[in-house]
């Protein structure tokens, strides 16, 4: 490094050339991941920024559902929704070596960083019922989409497709595949009541629109085991299926644990209320993968994108000395699909407590669709300049 003096103490040109070559490690190229970065280099060109992401395209995970139906790829160019100045690694994580501030990849490369935003996403957790990993399918994550969809496209007319798990995710494949493919049987069995996080209202409208689509449902009823056409529930009793997707339960990445840092019993990452991690004062934590003082808060697109972007708020501000802003959600909504003609928009407070008032039938599809197409036209899109953070 060649150094000249412009007018200024060795003290102030030394922080000053050292803030300005910053090297910061965004691990993760989803929701969060993307918001911190574009929220980093917007008004911060000087620092080098470095995406590590195990594609090359940015999955619109909450398409998951259409792409296993085979009405949407789900995916744009990565680049497309990154800042031209962000550089990209295509490679997977396998360690974070936070003592010696190093990330070790999949490719047998590490990169040095002085901080790392971990944005290293959920996954499903197929252990959670017995042969569910050979015989159960998923739409957790693009490529278990994908495959599902392929499956899909196979099965004959009257074959059996059964959803396991009511929760929103559930019901957004469930009537995803019953619009698509209404020659197949569509089956949906929850362990306690289908769409519980709703209110009466809302409920009520997403009952009816399984209903219509044909939708078998079962509640109250835990499944203990998968396999080859059959799914087994508590009691014994044993359904016929030709296609078993489990959506009951997602799990953060096991990258923090892998790594050494301090997590919850879930796995994933400890974080403070300006989401520095437990563990290291230089790893910051968004999305998914991480709780906030041992509150995780709800898996969604609504919430990585702010806290993607408050992430990179608090490394600008430890880059800069100061204090970083403590974590203030402001939740607004619960939406989902029920195929491509109806949705349903269910109110939250800032807390993500159900409200009332929700809107369902075409209206709330109208609604649904904008808010997600949003996301990636104007929210991630680094044209825009737009950035949005629950500080």
């Amino acid at each position: 490094m060649h150094w000249s003096y412009d007018g200024c103490s060795n003290s102030v040109c030394v922080m000053a050339a050292h803030e300005n070559h910053q090297r910061v490690v965004v691990v993760g190229g989803g929701y969060a991941g993307v918001a911190a970065t574009n929220r980093l280099l917007k008004d911060s060109p000087h620092l080098s920024v470095t995406v590590v992401n195990p594609r090359e395209v940015f999955v619109e995970r909450v398409r998951l559902h259409q792409l296993a139906a085979g009405n949407s790829t789900a995916t744009v160019p990565l680049r497309d929704v990154l800042h031209p100045d962000a550089r990209l690694e295509i490679a997977s994580v396998d360690t974070i070596e936070h003592a010696d501030r190093r990330v070790a990849l999949g490719n047998d490369t590490t990169l040095d960083y002085d901080y790392l935003i971990y944005a290293a996403g959920s996954r499903s957790r197929p252990d959670v019922i017995d042969g569910a990993d050979i015989h159960g399918w998923s739409v957790a994550e693009y490529e278990d989409a994908h495959r599902l969809r392929e499956h899909i496209h196979g099965l004959a007319a009257g074959s059996v497709v059964t959803v396991i798990g009511g929760g929103l995710t559930g019901i957004e494949t469930a009537t995803e595949i019953a619009d698509q493919r209404p020659e197949l049987d569509v089956m949906m069995i929850s362990s306690d009541s289908i769409a519980s996080t709703l209110s009466d209202g809302a409920r009520s409208k997403v009952l009816h629109v399984m209903d219509d689509l044909g939708i078998t449902t079962i509640s109250d009823a835990a499944v203990t085991e998968i396999a080859e056409g059959k799914i087994v529930l508590a009691g014994g009793q044993h359904l016929h299926t030709d296609c078993a997707i489990v959506t009951s339960s997602f799990v953060a990445s096991d990258l923090a644990q892998r790594s050494g840092l301090a997590t919850d019993a879930d796995g994933r990452l400890s974080v403070d209320a300006t989401l520095e991690s437990e563990s290291s004062p230089f790893i910051v934590g968004a999305g998914d993968a991480m709780t906030v003082d041992e509150a995780p808060l709800r898996m969604s697109c609504q919430a990585a994108v702010p806290l993607g972007t408050h992430a990179a708020e608090t490394v600008l501000a430890l880059i800069e000395g100061a204090h970083p802003k403590p974590l203030s959600p402001k939740f607004v909504g619960q939406c989902l699909s029920l195929g491509r003609r109806k949705a349903v928009f269910q109110r939250t407070n800032s807390s993500d407590d159900v409200r009332e008032w929700s809107i369902g039938g075409r209206a709330g599809a109208v609604l649904k669709e904008q808010i997600v197409s949003s996301t990636v036209k104007f929210a991630l899109n680094p044209k825009r300049g737009f950035t949005y953070s629950w500080s």
